[in-house]
């Protein structure tokens, strides 16, 4: 149990006396239920009363039946549910001080002064500004008899605090808003239907995304689907774009492509202002190169649907750290937004993410581009640079003179194609000789090795699994074999893409250095395991893939649970010892408990959880979902948790038990995965290009240093090349996990949101940034 936290003590008494009220406002996004979720249950949890405001801004200045107490069960079957449940609205009343006056006096009549608003920079603007305001409109409220003093007095100051809820991530200091991921999942499911069409009739598709003022879905979706050619109002192309996109569309088809993808967003424009439409460029397509051309407008489809795994554990760790912003401000704490930097949590002044957001714009009134894109951040800025690098850079004719292997091991994970696509075009572009090899080091070592060109990794970033094969097979007994083929290929650097044996196959080659020198080449490990089990990375190739589908299969047991009634499901998931999987599930999906290994129980915590299913069984929510890591315990293994549960439930609740399995590795990845996956290989290939060069010795190449074997993870924030002899240090090898893992600190938020009463420590929260300062170091760092 969390000891409790030096300067609040336990989260669970800090709302006792006070109000909270949420409002969803502005164009609707998946993933805003999740947010509301976790503030009414925070909120409850602190003590804190938590009021609903339905129909947004419109409802707070209607007041009536439009402000209402919120329940636990309310929230209840909310987390899988696309939009906003609660209502959003454009309200015209809430811009007039004769709005915003009705709006405080309902507010005020309920003791109300906390304010949490889940919506776009209009709607967090217009938070602030009521909050500027605050004093002025209970004056007047006191003056016209619309308040007593004793009202006034309780009420005297207003605390606010933001959720970014919008589908085009064009909110500046934050690196994802609420719904954007979502998006994107809708966008890839039509691309990739509309891929499969496009090929058998041999078309050109030009397809519309959303973003008027930001091109994020955009970019995303070409680096995702691997388009031809994208158009962003950020970065408008320069003039005589037709020729180079005739020419480009043409070379494609050439190099033996059966289609094209062209991605416009709603807002593009050329470089004198003037709008590119997506009909415009179908027409220049059939003029100049006669190719059968469609439009595709995707529309308010991509606001629909259920949220990602990801924008639902995004809304629950935003809206927990907005209850905590609000139950710890004061009448000095600026108006904040919370939000996510890398994987932490972060709270910004909300004006000057406003203040940011609308400099991009004027950039882009003024024509001042290369600003605007900058004035994105720095992940917006290194997306659009490996954009430019896949689809605008053609390989040189001139070479290096250097040969790059690819390979990947261990288990299948969606995502590895990507990896391998960018990594195969990217070092192209450095003018290297690529080698595919298959199946892992086996292969290596009996010689599978093949030149790839750039049309063989055409189309690969959508498949999953892995087309170069793979295997678990370590390479200690075939050092000789492995050498051997290293000097017969004239291979200079390894590129490996795998999970855990990947690291442990890795650092058994530098083992190997000592007598064999052909070993003494650089490596670049990329983590690719949907057990996210890889040490040195927060995050793996894979791991987002397999996250939803194991979602999206508890919202059909959940969905199955609630029309039976009274039932619970075991729900049984992969990982190895590795709880990444169960947790996360756990928190996307909204289960009662995730037992994993890192976090040890017994039967006493067993009992404690039976003991919990049959109280919520009384309420109105007669369900259950409890997952368990594979490996969790060795003992208490899904048969005897299920056998025990039947046991203790009966004439209670019934259960039932399912394996997810391999399903978990399979299907399409996911648009995170195909993203990272493409920037992660076009990151190691510019290392080890320059370790090579670093590495040679009048024409040989020798490389036995620690750092010339890294392995490529994102830590926090950004991407970084550790060396793997430090990372042994940080591993646990018995169990095949990193000893320290960042989201078990995410476990009591899991069980707080499904009604254990435990003590939340909160002495490790997130300190307000400045966006400006944090916007120029980040430039330095480039």
């Amino acid at each position: 149990m969390a000891q409790p936290p030096k300067h609040c003590g336990s989260g669970e008494h800090m709302g006792a006396g006070k109000a909270i009220a949420v409002l969803t406002s502005g164009g609707d996004a998946q993933g805003m239920n999740a947010a509301v979720r976790a503030v009414v249950r925070v909120g409850i949890y602190t003590g804190a009363k938590v009021y609903f405001v339905h129909e947004g801004y419109q409802g707070l200045v209607d007041g009536g039946d439009n402000l209402k107490e919120a329940t636990w069960e309310s929230v209840s079957m909310m987390l899988q549910l696309g939009g906003t449940v609660i209502g959003s609205a454009r309200c015209q009343d809430f811009r007039t001080r004769e709005g915003r006056l009705k709006a405080a006096r309902n507010l005020v009549k309920r003791g109300i002064t906390n304010l949490c608003v889940i919506g776009g920079d209009g709607s967090l603007t217009g938070a602030d500004t009521f909050r500027a305001e605050w004093s002025s409109l209970l004056a007047e409220l006191l003056k016209t008899g619309g308040i007593t003093a004793e009202e006034a007095k309780k009420s005297s100051h207003l605390n606010i605090v933001g959720m970014v809820g919008s589908i085009d991530n064009d909110f500046c200091g934050t690196d994802m808003t609420i719904g954007t991921d979502s998006a994107l999942h809708r966008i890839m499911e039509i691309v990739d239907a509309i891929t499969t069409t496009a090929q058998s009739h041999q078309r050109t598709f030009v397809l519309e995304v959303m973003g008027r003022h930001c091109g994020y879905l955009a970019l995303i979706t070409s680096l995702a689907c691997g388009a031809d050619w994208v158009f962003i109002p950020e970065s408008p192309p320069e003039d005589g774009w037709e020729d180079h996109l005739c020419r480009r569309l043409t070379e494609t088809r050439l190099g033996g492509s059966r289609l094209n993808i062209i991605i416009v967003a709603e807002g593009a424009i050329d470089r004198h202002g003037k709008a590119i439409t997506s009909d415009d460029v179908k027409d220049l397509v059939v003029k100049r190169l006669g190719y059968d051309t469609r439009v595709t407008i995707l529309g308010h489809v991509q606001r629909g649907g259920t949220p990602s795994a990801f924008d639902r554990i995004l809304g629950s760790r935003m809206g927990v750290e907005a209850v905590m912003a609000l139950l710890e401000g004061t009448p000095d704490t600026p108006a904040c937004v919370v939000s996510l930097s890398g994987n932490q949590a972060v709270r910004l002044p909300l004006m000057e993410c406003v203040q940011v957001t609308k400099d991009v714009t004027t950039a882009m009134n003024e024509r001042r581009f290369d600003d605007a894109v900058k004035l994105r951040g720095r992940s917006f800025q290194n997306n659009w640079n490996v954009y430019k690098l896949l689809a605008h850079i053609r390989p040189p004719s001139t070479k290096s003179g250097h040969t790059l292997a690819v390979l990947n091991v261990g288990a299948p994970a969606a995502g590895m194609n990507a990896a391998v696509r960018s990594t195969v075009r990217i070092g192209l572009i450095h003018g290297h000789r690529m080698l595919a090899v298959h199946d892992g080091f086996e292969g290596l070592a009996l010689g599978k090795v093949e030149d790839i060109s750039w049309d063989m990794v055409g189309g690969w970033t959508g498949l999953g699994g892995s087309k170069l094969g793979t295997k678990r097979t370590l390479p200690k007994k075939y050092f000789e074999e492995i050498s051997a083929t290293i000097s017969t290929f004239g291979i200079h650097g390894l590129i490996i893409i795998g999970g855990f044996e990947a690291f442990m196959g890795s650092l058994e080659l530098m083992d190997g250095r000592a007598k064999f020198e052909e070993l003494c080449i650089p490596i670049c490990v990329i983590p690719a395991t949907v057990s996210n089990n890889v040490p040195g990375s927060d995050f793996s190739i894979g791991a987002d893939t397999a996250l939803n589908t194991i979602t999206t299969t508890c919202d059909r047991i959940k969905q199955s649970a609630a029309g039976t009634k009274r039932r619970v499901f075991i729900i049984e998931t992969m990982g190895g010892y590795c709880g990444y999987l169960a947790t996360m599930a756990g928190l996307a999906a909204g289960a009662d408990a995730a037992y994993i290994f890192e976090e040890h129980f017994s039967i006493r915590d067993l009992q404690i959880n039976v003991e919990h299913l049959t109280e919520k069984m009384k309420t109105t929510v007669k369900r259950g979902l409890v997952l368990r890591n594979e490996h969790c315990n060795e003992n208490y293994t899904t048969d005897f948790i299920y056998n025990l549960y039947t046991e203790e439930g009966k004439g209670i609740f019934d259960c039932r038990k399912n394996v997810l399995g391999h399903m978990q590795q399979g299907g399409a990845p996911t648009p995170f995965d195909r993203n990272f996956g493409t920037k992660m290989g076009a990151k190691s290939v510019a290392w080890i290009t320059g370790k090579i060069k670093e590495c040679s010795r009048h024409g040989r190449i020798f490389a036995n240093t620690a750092d010339s074997a890294c392995l490529l993870g994102m830590r926090k924030r950004s991407l970084v090349f550790q060396p793997l002899t430090e990372l042994k240090e940080q591993t646990d090898f018995q169990h095949r996990i990193p000893k320290e893992q960042w989201w078990l600190k995410l476990r009591p938020i899991l069980k707080i949101l499904a009604k254990y009463n435990i003590e939340l420590d909160t002495s490790e929260k997130a300190l307000m940034e400045h966006v400006r300062q944090k916007r120029i170091s980040q430039e330095s760092n480039i």
